[in-house]
């Protein structure tokens, strides 16, 4: 229950801080959806979604007759040009049968009296004049000022209309003019088309400079010699400036403006085409509304709470796939929303909301790993080799902390004659100390290279286990070739202290003992609140430790237990050197040691000769126990021992 308790208390933990980093990613991005660099990111953001596939025109789409280069070449005369061709334009134009005429000129002024007179008689209903409102900023007060055609041209019935835009803070123009008296209001409502009051809103562009069907003004001045007939019949006209040479980028130029389509053109647009443009949106009601605070604010929270719900139960790679598929969700789903239900929800805010939210965790979940791989590794590189130190770190689910049952294979190992090496050193208790951990050295590393773990060191003795905390399924075989190789490296540190000694010094080797059993052990960190150590316990632990001990009765230098032998099988040739019994219970126990048989026929030979001494039936004297020993080295000291012990029952 404990640990259950335990896994539940860090959920609920985990649960909670999830829960309080959204909730401040939300008020954080909200606030941040209301600074100007991400509202105007969120409209350059619209401009290539509201242009990748404009809608079609309305059936009222006006046509243009450009005030352009060859106009100005045909008719040889410097702009501004006499009000009384203007007048004789707006005749020509209702004579073809165009139904409303916008002069996007402004007639501010009076010119020439009988040249205003000439326009004035050719306007009526049917026209509408450009008028204009510009903010004055002054340090004392904001002031509108309002420019209007001159009251001899709005006597004879024609209407003004506001031409003035609105421009973003990186001078594009999007927003839909608001004004009720607008220049494409009126021109809508002078050719009776019904349209709602305008409100505002997002204006959609329809493409490019010269999306507009456009004819130049000299031809619209004549347009039976020009144009095809009925070319105007029934169409509203808007009449302005609209040369080719100025609209670029670089160059500008008078009445020319960036529009959504601009980032894709590197085009300005006309005035006039950008009055078209308002009056389309208005006929056809194609204008966008931007989303409100409201509806940010909730598709930010949403995004939030999606990033929470991704995050609750850890982080990884597959974190990031599911933040690019949000974040296209997002991009996908204003999109839909802009081109089917006519609103523009910016998709910036919910996407930085979930990345922020699972970015953020992941960097909370990577740090704490970080800290657990650190404790791991400071924890375990006593005992365990780097490599598996490694894995351990890499994959902290296969460590399980506390205390788990598991097969393990124990092997410990003494030296012997220990007592006889400190006497002879005692007066040098550096060198002692050396000696020790030159011993010591080479050994802990034979033990780690096979996935060994030490458990620790007892003095001049290790005790070492296999299959914890990293799963070997070979634990038994590992164990085995560690010991074997252990063995070579006392030999070999036995001949470098030879080579080392001064002449006529002779030293006493080392020597060791190892003995190695397997069985179901608890393992797992044990101690107490202040000191632990990742440590085993049980019934094979002890009788790892018995088979050491026994190693100087039987005369070998390795024993292994039954349980190893089994698991190993006929992989290491083992010989079995009798039974034991486990001290504290009546259980007997086979033992057996390794030995480089040169066939088997020759471990079998021993096996028969082993079954004889059981049985009684074989004598000190039985030449096999030579020629045994001499085939299998590692067992003359045991044949010796078995001839010597049955020489002095035979005494008795």
């Amino acid at each position: 229950m404990a640990p259950a308790a335990g896994e539940h208390r860090r959920e609920r933990g985990r649960l909670r801080d999830v829960a309080a980093l959204s909730s401040v990613v939300v008020l954080l991005v909200a606030l941040l959806a209301q600074a100007a660099p991400l509202q105007l990111f969120d409209l350059r953001i619209f401009d290539w979604m509201s242009t990748a596939a404009p809608p079609p025109r309305s059936s009222s789409t006006p046509i243009i007759v450009a005030i352009d280069e060859p106009s100005l070449a045909e008719i040889g005369r410097q702009w501004p040009w006499p009000r009384s061709l203007h007048g004789q334009l707006v005749e020509a134009l209702r004579k073809a049968g165009a139904r409303a005429i916008g002069l996007d000129i402004i007639f501010a002024e009076p010119s020439n009296p009988q040249s205003d007179q000439a326009l004035a008689a050719a306007l009526g209903p049917d026209v509408v004049l450009a008028a204009d409102e510009t903010l004055i900023r002054t340090p004392q007060a904001d002031q509108y000022m309002r420019v209007e055609p001159i009251s001899a041209f709005t006597d004879r019935g024609a209407r003004p209309g506001l031409v003035s835009v609105v421009i973003d803070g990186d001078g594009t123009l999007r927003r839909m003019p608001a004004y009720r008296d607008g220049f494409a209001a009126r021109l809508l409502d002078r050719a009776g088309v019904s349209i709602e009051s305008p409100a505002g809103g997002l204006m959609q562009a329809f493409g490019p400079a010269r999306t507009y069907e456009t004819v130049s003004y000299y031809q619209a001045l004549d347009p039976e010699a020009f144009l095809p007939r009925d070319l105007f019949r029934d169409r509203i006209v808007i009449v302005g400036l609209s040369m080719q040479s100025a609209p670029s980028l670089d160059k500008g130029g008078a009445d020319t403006f960036a529009t959504s389509f601009t980032p894709r053109s590197r085009r300005l647009v006309p005035g006039v085409e950008v009055q078209a443009t308002v009056l389309d949106n208005l006929a056809g009601a194609l204008h966008l509304s931007p989303a409100g605070m409201e509806a940010t604010f909730a598709a930010i929270a949403i995004a939030a709470l999606l990033a929470g719900l991704a995050v609750r139960r850890g982080t990884g790679w597959t974190t990031a796939a599911v933040a690019a598929g949000v974040v296209f969700a997002a991009v996908l789903g204003s999109y839909l929303l802009l081109h089917f239900g006519r609103v523009y929800l910016a998709p910036t805010s919910p996407a930085l909301a979930f990345l922020l939210v699972a970015g953020a965790q992941s960097a909370r979940d990577f740090a704490t790993e970080r800290r657990r791989r650190r404790q791991i590794t400071r924890a375990f590189s006593q005992y365990l080799s780097p490599v598996l130190v490694s894995r351990l770190a890499g994959d902290p689910s296969q460590l399980k902390l506390g205390g788990e049952r598991r097969k393990l294979t124990i092997l410990f190992m003494d030296v012997r004659g220990f007592t006889t090496i400190s006497e002879e050193m005692k007066d040098d208790p550096e060198g002692l100390t050396s000696l020790m951990n030159r011993l010591l050295n080479p050994l802990s590393d034979e033990i780690l290279k096979t996935g060994g773990t030490i458990d620790k060191y007892i003095g001049d003795a290790i005790m070492a286990f296999w299959n914890a905390p990293i799963d070997d399924p070979d634990h038994a075989l590992h164990a085995v070739i560690s010991a074997r190789a252990m063995l070579k490296a006392v030999d070999a540190l036995n001949a470098q202290r030879a080579a080392e000694a001064p002449p006529g010094v002779k030293i006493t080797p080392l020597r060791i003992g190892i003995g190695i059993n397997t069985g179901d052990c608890v393992v797992g960190n044990i101690g107490s609140d202040f000191r632990f150590n990742y440590s085993a316990l049980g019934d094979p632990v002890n009788l790892a430790a018995r088979l050491e001990s026994e190693t100087k009765g039987r005369h070998v230098e390795i024993l292994v237990g039954d349980e190893t032998a089994r698991l190993i099988g006929p992989r290491i040739a083992l010989a079995p050197v009798g039974r034991i019994k486990v001290k504290g219970k009546s259980e007997v126990v086979s033992v057996h040691t390794p030995v480089d048989a040169p066939d088997g026929a020759t471990l079998d030979a021993h096996r028969a000769l082993m079954t004889a001494i059981e049985a009684v039936g074989v004598g000190p004297d039985d030449p096999r126990f030579d020629e045994l020993a001499a085939l299998m080295p590692e067992l003359a000291g045991f044949y010796g021992m078995t001839r010597g012990m049955m020489q002095a029952e035979g005494g008795e």
